[in-house]
């Protein structure tokens, strides 16, 4: 490792598992200060109380995360903290996919404990890490993957706007929220339609909820 020390916020529902990632995180005689959260509201919070984290654990299934929308809203959000998704959806898709909108990790729930470090040590020190054995394959929704190929597309701003605007913000709202005028913000959401070739912005809430409708649904 190339810090002596590291703060990791982990984002994940369920207190058994964010118990054995702290306990995988226990390792290299590095210090670590953890910060739980049990939803996506509170890992925001986290990130805003800890801009200069090293890593966010992000699991893809607990309140306030629609699939893969997650994921982006963070990146978006919080562009200098790098996320690695915890997920036990680990199919060849769901994995690149993550990849493809900004992950710098994907740990399966089913790793052990080995694997879980290995990729928490290889995303500490800058690096990109997937599962053993993965291989980006070829999909079989090849609209999933061109909607994500659209929402890549647009600025981190624009995303920070999309997501508000799945949130039912009027735009009047997401203006006092970002500090901007609503002017920008209506600049904003006429380029995210553009951007998304759709016509409205309940169109655009449909695109987003796609990304989370892609995952298939894990046991």
């Amino acid at each position: 490792m190339q810090t002596s020390s590291a703060t990791i916020i982990i984002a994940d529902d369920h207190p058994l598992f964010r118990g054995a990632l702290k306990q995988a995180l226990a390792f290299g005689g590095q210090e670590t200060a953890i910060v739980e959260a049990g939803s996506l509201e509170e890992a925001r919070k986290a990130a805003e109380a800890h801009p200069d984290a090293d890593l966010m654990m992000l699991d893809l299934t607990m309140p306030g995360v629609s699939g893969l929308s997650g994921l982006m809203m963070m990146r978006a959000e919080f562009p200098a903290i790098p996320v690695a998704v915890v997920s036990a959806t680990d199919d060849a898709a769901t994995i690149r996919r993550a990849l493809d909108l900004g992950a710098s990790g994907f740990i399966s729930k089913s790793s052990g404990i080995d694997d879980i470090r290995a990729a928490i040590a290889a995303v500490l020190d800058g690096g990109v890490y997937a599962p053993p054995g993965y291989e980006a394959g070829r999909d079989q929704d090849n609209e999933i993957d061109a909607l994500i190929g659209r929402l890549k597309t647009l600025t981190p701003q624009q995303t920070r706007v999309l997501g508000m605007i799945g949130e039912g913000l009027l735009n009047k709202q997401i203006a006092y929220e970002l500090g901007v005028s609503e002017a920008t913000v209506k600049a904003h959401v006429s380029a995210i339609l553009l951007k998304l070739d759709v016509d409205s912005r309940t169109q655009a809430v449909i695109q987003i909820g796609k990304i989370g409708a892609a995952l298939p649904q894990a046991n």
